[in-house]
């Protein structure tokens, strides 16, 4: 199989370094499309932006995190949009979807590309929808639209698109029979479940799926093939709709690589804990272990505005089992689009989730190890120069330290009673 991209040496090289594993291993996984490395050919030079730092996800690479950022129609801000990027990217965001549904989208999706090094994301069919009069027109799109949506932002150097070609009248006679509390909760699912029943027509992304693959090779876009019919409650989580759409997946991400196209999976939602085993080896298992892309999963539903520990509970397990990149979730979640501390604070807790897998994960466990051992001597040694370097939020650290100062050097819960101080001390003797 013969993939778009063409990598020259240097930058496998880079990448390998980064991840740890030989560029062999990693020129094998991208052969067989079970590592993906988003970037779009207008990336470099054609749009004037930076170099883009490449990120390698999937099998035997580090967890990597998403941050979604993006305008509503109910709350509008440019610059407050680049902040929360640039914000995302300080507290180790490896890749950045604008999901904005508000404004003027192309000046907002062209901004934050020139803003952020990292590859960028989008979902096309929001703008094709926002673009009818109103929201219920969405029905009206036509074919040319989700097309043509595609087409402009690869034209502007976007690196992956979130496609629902899985949501089509077989996941949807699924949907029917399931008797689902909260039948489907991704947007761009919505828009074609409405737009299938509206038309009697199959989706367009699904029946016309070999013009994507076109675009897609020419601009060497990654495809991330959505979760339309993702579980949007615990209680949704394991059913036929779900499993349909991720068989569809499997077969489509398959004519993906037949034709070079760089292809990953998005996942499920909401799911208990004791369900995501099983979720993540069957998607990973009916998509021929291509890249799996999650929304937490969260792992309880009655946890407004702390969503974002939630979801970092389940993606850590998940990525124990398998999947590969996480999309942060923030405190806002189900309550109101992000702040900027709500996108800092979703990042770093994700992080920690990627990390705490990476820590189990094959191929990465000697190396995420490397570090906690190294805070274990810091500890040891109480040096707090270095524990601090270590952090994953250094400024959070030190603040609180500060705050409870103790006479010692130790810290102030046990101050001259320090354990580690105590035993070190009698040891040497």
């Amino acid at each position: 199989m013969s993939f778009a991209v063409k990598w020259e040496e240097k930058e496998l090289k880079r990448v390998s370094v980064a991840e740890g594993v030989s560029v062999e291993k990693l020129q094998r996984l991208l052969d067989a499309g079970r590592v993906v490395i988003p970037r779009n050919v207008k990336r470099a030079g054609e749009t004037g932006n930076h170099e883009i730092v490449l990120k390698a996800i999937g099998e035997g690479m580090s967890t990597k995190v998403n941050v979604n950022v993006g305008t509503s129609k109910d709350y509008v801000n440019l610059d407050e949009e680049v902040e929360k990027a640039k914000i995302a990217l300080q507290y180790g965001a490896d890749a950045i979807m604008d999901l904005s549904t508000g404004g003027n989208l192309d000046e907002t999706r062209r901004t934050i590309l020139k803003a952020v090094n990292v590859p960028v994301g989008t979902v096309p069919i929001y703008q094709a929808a926002l673009e009818k009069a109103d929201v219920r027109a969405v029905v009206d799109m036509s074919s040319d639209d989700l097309f043509t949506a595609v087409r402009n932002h690869a034209k502007d150097g976007i690196d992956f698109v979130t496609i629902h070609a899985g949501v089509n009248l077989n996941s949807l006679e699924r949907l029917k029979r399931s008797g689902r509390i909260l039948d489907v909760v991704s947007r761009g699912g919505a828009f074609l479940v409405a737009w299938m029943i509206h038309n009697e027509r199959e989706n367009p992304f699904y029946d016309e799926y070999e013009y994507l693959l076109e675009i897609a090779k020419e601009y060497e876009l990654t495809l991330s093939l959505g979760d339309g019919m993702r579980p949007g409650c615990i209680s949704d989580a394991s059913d036929r709709a779900k499993f349909m759409e991720a068989i569809t997946l499997g077969e489509l991400v398959k004519r993906a690589r037949e034709e070079g196209v760089q292809a990953l999976v998005e996942g499920p939602g909401h799911v208990p804990l004791d369900e995501i085993e099983a979720s993540v080896k069957v998607i990973k298992h009916v998509t021929d272990f291509a890249p799996l892309y999650l929304l937490g999963p969260l792992v309880t539903d009655i946890a407004p505005g702390y969503d974002h520990l939630v979801s970092a509970i389940g993606g850590a397990v998940a990525c124990m089992y398998g999947a590969d990149f996480l999309c942060m979730v923030s405190p806002s979640e189900h309550l109101a689009l992000p702040s900027v501390n709500d996108i800092k604070e979703g990042t770093i807790v994700t992080k920690i989730a990627a990390h705490t897998a990476d820590l189990v994960k094959e191929g990465q466990r000697s190396k995420a190890r490397r570090l906690d051992d190294e805070m274990a001597y810091a500890r040891k040694n109480l040096d707090w120069k270095r524990q601090f370097e270590l952090a994953l939020n250094d400024e959070e650290a030190r603040r609180i330290r500060d705050s409870r100062p103790s006479k010692s050097d130790a810290c102030s819960i046990c101050g001259e009673l320090c354990a580690i101080k105590m035993v070190k001390e009698f040891l040497r003797k």
